[in-house]
């Protein structure tokens, strides 16, 4: 079987190229196929793999400003020459899932999420523009959703990333999908009850990602918060951080392990699509403060792995804090609870779904939404 992966960029190692590199133990002899590509930013494996890239790739400027040529995108993916191949799985969360395919190869969407600009946080990044930008990037985002929208009914099966994406998915494309939870290298993390008593934030530093609400609330405790990661964000963040804060940039993965290893809890302000970080802190044995809100607030279990706190405000991020240091966790409960969201979890049950989703497609040709529900049916109908 010709496997072709197709991820939206492949510029740096995040949360969707952690997910891509497990598809790779799953499908070795996979084609990768990607708008933009930099390849010295890629571990060995998933670089070799890499077949072709749009011609985005080629255009001025691309590996830095990629996301400008973002109206460009769907044609370029239209230009791919998938015809060789029997499955193509598409990691969407910027334009993957446009291919076209024949209609004897199936088509999985690995969904991370409907892009967040033009769908659920559209109003916030539109507010981030200068305002002369802001009438010429309604007018593309609004060609962008039509595209998008249409393009959905080319997926066979989609997959979601969370319970939050598949609700998503179902507003925005009106289709179902199965939730299953991406892959998290927990075993690389060893549990302790130990700690220095410093508090962590891991994150890209970008405005969504609320790193301003977590340093406004550790300026006002007084606790020493490490924050990690770079971003756009970063001189903004400086400016508003007090003596108890202090910025560690980009770090390796071992640095980032024995930071988890000796916090005292994992800060996560964020509304993310599903946030590995929480589940990494927690294989660690390492509680979480999260917002009650997407990914975090299915794998963050409240008094047991962590704490959550209802809205994005410094008064309730505040109080959950407080909370936390009034509960006695225990660390191994934490890290099992982290170790279901592993890779062999996640491989098995992607083959499961990729076996099923096959054998529907040669019994009732291509599928889509209406097709989809009657195999679902008639595969109930079997068992």
């Amino acid at each position: 079987m010709r496997v072709a992966i197709v991820h939206f960029w492949l510029v740096g190692i995040w949360g969707g190229e952690k997910v891509l590199d497990a598809l790779l133990d799953l499908y070795p002899d996979a084609d990768i196929f990607t708008h933009v590509s930099v390849p010295e930013a890629l571990p060995e494996r998933m670089r070799r793999r890499i077949k072709g890239t749009t011609f985005i790739n080629r255009l001025p400027g691309a590996r830095r400003h990629y996301q400008k040529y973002l109206p460009l995108m769907p044609l370029a993916l239209e230009q791919l020459d998938l015809t060789e191949y029997d499955l193509v799985i598409s990691s969407e969360a910027g334009p993957a899932k446009g291919v076209i395919t024949r209609p004897e190869t199936l088509h999985l969407c690995y969904c991370h999420s409907p892009m967040r600009y033009a769908w659920n946080m559209y109003a916030e990044y539109m507010q981030q523009l200068k305002w002369p930008l802001r009438p010429i990037a309604r007018l593309l985002m609004h060609r962008i959703r039509l595209w998008d929208r249409a393009s959905a009914d080319r997926v066979d099966r989609f997959i979601a990333n969370s319970q939050t994406v598949e609700r998503r998915i179902a507003k925005y494309y009106r289709r179902d999908s199965l939730v299953l939870y991406p892959p998290v290298a927990v075993e690389r993390f060893t549990p302790t009850q130990e700690h220095d008593g410093s508090y962590l934030f891991v994150s890209r530093l970008v405005p969504y990602k609320r790193a301003d609400l977590a340093i406004e609330v550790f300026n006002q405790l007084g606790k020493p918060l490490l924050i990690v990661g770079g971003g756009p964000d970063e001189t903004r963040l400086r400016a508003m951080a007090g003596p108890s804060i202090k910025f560690l940039g980009r770090v390796s993965d071992k640095e980032l392990d024995s930071l988890y290893q000796s916090c005292r809890a994992l800060v996560f302000p964020a509304e993310e699509d599903f946030g590995m970080v929480p589940v990494e802190a927690m294989a660690a044995g390492k509680p979480v403060v999260a917002l009650a809100r997407g990914g975090a607030s299915e794998t963050v279990v409240d008094g047991v792995t962590g704490v959550h706190f209802d809205t994005p405000t410094a008064e309730s991020l505040k109080a959950a804090v407080e909370r936390l240091e009034t509960i006695a966790f225990d660390a191994m409960t934490i890290a099992a609870h982290a170790a279901t969201f592993g890779k062999s979890r996640f491989l098995e049950a992607f083959a499961a779904e990729a076996a099923r989703a096959m054998e529907a497609l040669e019994r009732f040709g291509p599928l889509g939404p209406d097709r989809t529900a009657q195999a679902d049916r008639a595969e109930r109908g079997r068992s």
